[in-house]
Formats: C-alpha cells, sequence, structure tokens
C-alpha cells in the first residue's frame, strides 16, 4: 500500500479549513476564560477526521459515478484507479468513526446530549454531500453545507461546548470562517465548472457561471476582512477596546487573499487555480492564527 498516495487522497492542503473554526472557537474560549483544553483537542480530532472523511467520500462518490475521470487537480483515488472503491469508501467510513467517538467524548464531558443530533447531522451531510441516490453538491448546496458546518457548527460549537453559553460577536467569527471555508470549495467547483456541467453536476459555480463566481468568490474573501473589523468600531458586540490592532492583524492575511483575488479577477482557469485554492485555505488558517493571538492577548 502506497501511504503517500492515500495521504494525497486525503488532500492535506485543505485541511486548513477543519483547523482554523477549532483554533477560533478555542480562543474564543480563552477569552471568555472558559478554555478546555481537551474539549479543544477533540473538537481537533472531530473536525480534521470529518474533513478527512468527506475528501475520502467524495473521492469515492465521484469515482465510482464517473464524474472525476480526467480531472484536473488532487489525486483521485478511484478516478485514477490507485485504489479500490470499496478500500476508499472504507477509508471514509473510518475517520467519520473517529469523528463520532471525538465527538460522544465532547458529549460525555460536556454532558450536552444535543450534540449527538448535531455531530449525527454533520456525517449525514458530509457523506451526502456526493454520496447517495440525490447528492445535494450535484444540486449547488455544497457551499451552503461548508458555510454551516465548517463555519457555524464548528466555531459556535466549539466555543459552546466550553462556555456553555452564546454571545452574539461569536457569530461574527463563526461567520468569517464559513465564508473562508465556502471561498475554498467555491474556488475548487469553478476550476471543474466545465467538466461538472459535462457530468450533470451542477454545482454552485456550473449555476452562476463563470464570472459570477468568480465574483462570489471576491466577495466571500473580502467580508471577513470587514466583518470583525466592523464588530469593534460598531461596539454592539464589542469585546475589546483595542480597535487598530485587530485590524492591523487582519492585513497580514489580507496580503494573501490579495493575490488570490487578483488571479480570480483576471480570468485564471484549469491548473492555475490550484494555487489559488491552496492559498485561499492558507489565508483562512493564517487569518484565524492572528485573530487568535489577537483575542489571546486581549486576556492580559
Amino acid at each position: 500500500m502506497n501511504l503517500n498516495i492515500w495521504f494525497q487522497g486525503a488532500r492535506p492542503k485543505t485541511l486548513g479549513a477543519a483547523i482554523a473554526p477549532v483554533l477560533v472557537g478555542s480562543s474564543i474560549a480563552f477569552y471568555e476564560k472558559s478554555l478546555n483544553l481537551l474539549i479543544s483537542i477533540l473538537a481537533l480530532v472531530v473536525s480534521v477526521a470529518i474533513q478527512i472523511g468527506v475528501n475520502y467520500a467524495n473521492d469515492y462518490s465521484d469515482g465510482i459515478r464517473g464524474t472525476d475521470d480526467q480531472r484536473i487537480g488532487p489525486v483521485r483515488l478511484v478516478g485514477q484507479k490507485l485504489a479500490s472503491a470499496k478500500s476508499v469508501k472504507n477509508a471514509a467510513l473510518l475517520f467519520f468513526f473517529i469523528s463520532a467517538v471525538a465527538g460522544l467524548m465532547i458529549t460525555i464531558y460536556s454532558k450536552q446530549w444535543w450534540f449527538l443530533l448535531l455531530g449525527l447531522s454533520a456525517i449525514v451531510a458530509a457523506w451526502s454531500y456526493t454520496g447517495g441516490s440525490r447528492p445535494y453538491g450535484y444540486a449547488g448546496l455544497g457551499e451552503i453545507s461548508v458555510f454551516i458546518y465548517f463555519g457555524l457548527v464548528a466555531v459556535l460549537g466549539t466555543v459552546y461546548a466550553q462556555t456553555l453559553f452564546f454571545k452574539p460577536y461569536f457569530l461574527i467569527y463563526a461567520i468569517s470562517i464559513g465564508l473562508f471555508a465556502s471561498a475554498i470549495l467555491v474556488v475548487n467547483n469553478l476550476r471543474d465548472r466545465e467538466k461538472d456541467q459535462l457530468n450533470n453536476k451542477n454545482t454552485l459555480a456550473v449555476k452562476l457561471g463563470d464570472q459570477k463566481t468568480r465574483y462570489l468568490y471576491v466577495l466571500m474573501m473580502i467580508l471577513p476582512f470587514i466583518l470583525v473589523p466592523a464588530l469593534f468600531v460598531y461596539g454592539k458586540f464589542n469585546p475589546t477596546q483595542k480597535v487598530g490592532a485587530i485590524i492591523q492583524v487582519q492585513l497580514l492575511a489580507l496580503i494573501i487573499a490579495g493575490t488570490c483575488i487578483r488571479t480570480i479577477l483576471n480570468k485564471t482557469t484549469g491548473k492555475d487555480l490550484i494555487l489559488v485554492l491552496v492559498k485561499t485555505s492558507q489565508t483562512e488558517l493564517i487569518w484565524a492564527i492572528l485573530i487568535s493571538i489577537s483575542l489571546v492577548l486581549e486576556t492580559n
């Protein structure tokens, strides 16, 4: 067994989308003086395992449908006949199981039993994105699901499991992370738009067309850099008064975001969009790290 092939099949360059929400959620919990390191670690296991699981699940489902034939981009284990469909399916189920076990431990530790339903819905959503008889990813709903589960649920779930309360400003961070995560899928589907259209995979990029998809990506990449500073300037849900610092740290991530936006607006297509996808994931993770540092420093 070639472990490197399986490693590439897990699409490690996009795992920032799984790490970022837990990092931000845990930093908010730290700011609220409620950080529980064990729950943070378990939440990270849940998020990363689901991300890897959905990557394998998509590889399996698209592969058996023939959607991944002659695709550009990352390794397709089934589509490129690098592994059997059964083994890829089992790999997906294994990571969903790991996620479920870690989620169960969070539920028992926090005594929030409704987390079980939330976790179940996340696994079902991960599988049915491209799996089953009516995959919602083929109907243009993938970005909405990513926004919900890798944005709202991941951030707010991580925070709530530790604080056991909700404050409105939490939502601004969750929305921002969700926008970045969705932008990763938008650029992925923009890259594959023409082939998806030929295979009757009606992603949002297929439905919107090339130009509108590019504008959507730009909007998703810009909004987080507006929402958080607006939160501080407006002061409605302001957890800190150091407005200048929070805006400045964001600008470091904006540099990478700017290169992605320029590339998208320059009508780049095909393989050249692979780098944009990677940098989009990097932007989200760097933004999350910078925001988390600022929240941690605010507690001193």
